[in-house]
């Protein structure tokens, strides 16, 4: 029995070393397969919504639908079985993902016909958030991610900055330019001065008077400097998340990620991690 226990306990944590992390042969072949299985079908989500497409090749994409979602299913589960609290997995953010991005077709079995099947099945569209999770072993994703995180502070400030600029520079605009230029409101303007500042330049609002075209002028040249500085505040972050070397192990028993490359326990609960 408790042979059979440690053999149980053995092939979990190799099938949890595979689905989870991404530091041996298995593992990146795992996640490329997988990878190459949500890119197919958001593929899959896009040609079917070509409806020239969609009633010539119809069995094609249902046959390809269906291998895509037993795929999915089959992964989802291994993801339950491979860990010792399964509910830590199902109710993360990838896990409701992971979820809803499979029972569409499922559910088709019982809305055949229904205009609610075409929105449902979009929801496999959100399967793509799981790239920026499988993403870890070709990139320095972590990286980049943990610098959002570190970042966002002081992103969230310059954002705020940003938002009260454009509130008085597109009120400074309603009153040089009026209602007779288009500027039939503060919020129309603030509208204007932001498209103007993201150098979007609809065209849809143009200032006409000299004075105007001028404060135009500024906030062009004003907006692509502002555009450098978020970047330059995460490209700071990741300089010093580099410092920082993780690895993709997972732990078992919390999924806790992030661990440093020799850590053997995990930080979060203790358990010991997959070597």
């Amino acid at each position: 029995m408790k042979i059979l226990k440690n053999n149980t306990e053995n092939w979990k944590r190799k099938l949890h070393e595979i689905i989870y992390e991404a530091d041996t042969k298995a593992g990146k072949l795992f996640d490329i397969v997988l990878l190459f299985a949500i890119l197919t079908s958001v593929l899959l989500v896009m040609l079917e919504s070509i409806k020239s497409i969609s009633l010539e090749y119809a069995n094609v994409l249902n046959y390809a639908e269906w291998f895509i979602t037993i795929l999915f299913t089959i992964e989802y589960i291994l993801r339950i079985i491979s860990i010792d609290r399964p509910s830590k997995y199902i109710f993360s953010f990838y896990g409701i993902i992971d979820f809803l991005s499979t029972i569409p077709k499922y559910l088709a079995l019982y809305f055949i016909g229904t205009h609610s099947l075409a929105s449902l099945r979009t929801l496999r569209l959100l399967r793509v958030f799981r790239i920026l999770k499988l993403a870890r072993f070709v990139g320095a994703s972590e990286n980049l991610l943990r610098a959002l995180k570190a970042s966002k502070a002081k992103i969230a400030v310059f954002l705020f900055f940003i938002v009260i600029l454009c509130v008085i520079l597109g009120t400074v605009m309603y009153m040089v330019e009026g209602a007779e230029n288009g500027f039939t409101s503060i919020p129309k303007s603030v509208y204007w001065a932001i498209v103007t500042m993201t150098t979007v330049g609809y065209g849809d609002i143009a200032p006409h008077t000299p004075f105007g075209q001028f404060i135009a002028s500024i906030i062009m040249i004003l907006g692509y400097g502002i555009i450098a500085i978020p970047t330059g505040i995460v490209s700071s972050e990741m300089t010093k998340a580099d410092r920082v070397h993780t690895n993709t192990q997972s732990c078992q028993n919390c999924s806790t990620e992030g661990h440093k490359d020799d850590a053997e326990y995990c930080y979060h609960c203790g358990d010991k991690l997959n070597g």
